[in-house]
């Protein structure tokens, strides 16, 4: 019963995404899957006359992971970092018009352990390529605790979180 809890919610948030990413169900990735995943891509250029002639061209990206669970503790959450994380970061491909790549992982849960809650809120990881001449890329985590309406995320995704808390927290009023 409470899996299917955390389906609407997921269906519910999906929905909100799907106006601006490329949502995927059922996502395989090397090592194991997630219920769904999410792409954005974004590319702006000037030119002059022609796109032959262009001047200035920029990328902008961001691979999302949805992971639910009844019970997140701190081996399941490190688990979820790295499969998405390497998942994410084999898609980045940097180049001279790439700005930058988000990796973000989203997890709707209904209860978060303290110890998996102090390491998603400390966690970061940042990489620079070629001297951020070639942009840059980070990874995001924002999670949802069900059961208290609890919204979590490490410093990078706060505007992940936010996202979270205007999709679900009118609920618990």
């Amino acid at each position: 019963m409470e899996n299917n809890q955390l389906q609407e919610k997921l269906e519910k948030l999906l929905k909100a995404y799907a106006h601006y990413f490329d949502v995927e169900r059922d996502v395989k990735v090397e090592g194991g899957s997630f219920p769904a995943a999410a792409n954005y891509h974004f590319r702006e250029e000037n030119y002059v006359a022609t796109r032959a002639h262009t001047i200035y061209a920029s990328e902008q990206h961001e691979y999302v992971y949805f992971y639910l669970t009844e019970h997140l503790d701190l081996a399941a959450l490190q688990k979820e970092i790295n499969l998405s994380r390497e998942a994410g970061c084999k898609r980045v491909t940097p180049h001279g018009e790439h700005m930058f790549s988000y990796v973000t992982l989203v997890i709707l849960a209904d209860v978060i352990d303290e110890d998996a809650k102090r390491t998603l809120k400390r966690y970061r990881y940042r990489k620079n390529f070629w001297l951020t001449l070639h942009g840059w890329m980070e990874y995001r985590i924002a999670a949802m605790e069900t059961s208290s309406t609890t919204f979590l995320s490490n410093p990078a995704g706060r505007e992940v979180r936010k996202n979270l808390e205007q999709n679900f927290q009118s609920k618990a009023k």
